[in-house]
């Protein structure tokens, strides 16, 4: 398939470098709002035609498929536009700033009969998938609690992406999604959410701490944040077991099922543009592995915790 790369970020980079690695998949453009940066970014990766404008690109008959990797702010209104010039997408996570923008999101392709998928790339993850079928077959009983954390320090800067609020800022949105996404991949949406964090002069969450309750009495303790180095790690507590994914939770290289030891190779975002590829040559809508479903679950989820923070995107 012919790809066009929207933005020119490093997630751009780190993403395009590995769709090159990918059998049958050409990338074809890429857009930035500096074609000058366009071109750099053509040059780099041998991309054969480079758009000053997102607009330009999508006018582009040739692609089929975009990748959206601006930043968050930003997804809502690419995706739309790429939805109504007629190209499937792969948006990056977060897919937008609200339950109301994803929902209009998954509707739009659902109306133009396009392919849409959130870019969680940590769901095909061959050892992520070997977790999630151990807990399916029951090889940890029944599943009592979840942990998962992600955080670092980064400097507070306004104008940073990461603490800017138009920019849909803070700890929960770029790193508490991985914690979230994973808890819900094993346990489903929650009945009880509890929240409690800190604020950025910017508006936005410098931290955040998540409880998930289910109506069976299980739990998730999730956590994510900007200003303390938590690591990123996850494990799952069963009555007749346990398992522990080590650094990095989001693209493990082992883990560890009952005690018995599972490896792989990094494959970064390989498997994830591949069963991208599968699933759109099918004429699929959605992916069975990443379902829209799941997208507003977890948007909903992180909605919530938001509220309960005092963090809001409106403009």
């Amino acid at each position: 398939m012919k790809w066009g790369v929207i933005a020119t970020g490093g997630i751009a980079q780190t993403v395009t470098a590995d769709m090159l690695k990918v059998p049958d998949v050409e990338v074809l453009a890429v857009s930035s709002r500096d074609v000058t940066r366009a071109q750099a970014f053509a040059d780099r990766f041998g991309i054969k035609r480079a758009y000053g404008d997102y607009r330009e690109l999508l006018r582009d008959q040739d692609v089929e498929i975009v990748y959206v990797a601006t930043p968050h702010a930003q997804h809502h209104e690419v995706t739309l536009a790429a939805l109504d010039a007629g190209k499937h997408v792969l948006c990056e996570k977060p897919i937008g700033l609200s339950v109301a923008q994803a929902e209009e999101m998954v509707e739009r392709a659902a109306l133009r009969e396009r392919f849409l998928m959130e870019g969680m790339w940590t769901r095909f993850n061959p050892l992520i998938r070997k977790v999630h079928q151990a807990v399916r077959d029951g090889e940890i009983g029944e599943v009592r609690t979840v942990r998962a954390h992600f955080g670092f320090r980064h400097a507070f800067d306004a104008g940073d992406r990461l603490w800017a609020r138009e920019a849909g800022g803070g700890s929960l949105l770029d790193l508490g999604v991985y914690p979230i996404a994973f808890a819900h991949q094993i346990l489903g949406p929650p009945t009880h959410i509890a929240a409690h964090g800190g604020l950025a002069p910017s508006g936005v969450d410098t931290d955040a701490s998540v409880l998930l309750g289910y109506e069976n009495g299980a739990q998730a303790l999730l956590s994510s944040s900007l200003v303390s180095d938590l690591g990123c790690a996850a494990s799952i507590s069963g009555t007749e077991g346990s398992i522990e994914i080590p650094e990095s939770m989001y693209n493990p290289t082992r883990v560890v099922v009952n005690g018995v030891e599972h490896t792989t190779e990094d494959m970064g975002y390989r498997h994830q543009i591949h069963e991208v590829e599968i699933r759109v040559g099918q004429g699929g809508f959605e992916h069975s592995d990443m379902p829209w479903s799941a997208t507003l679950d977890v948007m909903r989820i992180m909605e919530e915790v938001l509220s309960r923070l005092g963090v809001s995107y409106d403009r």
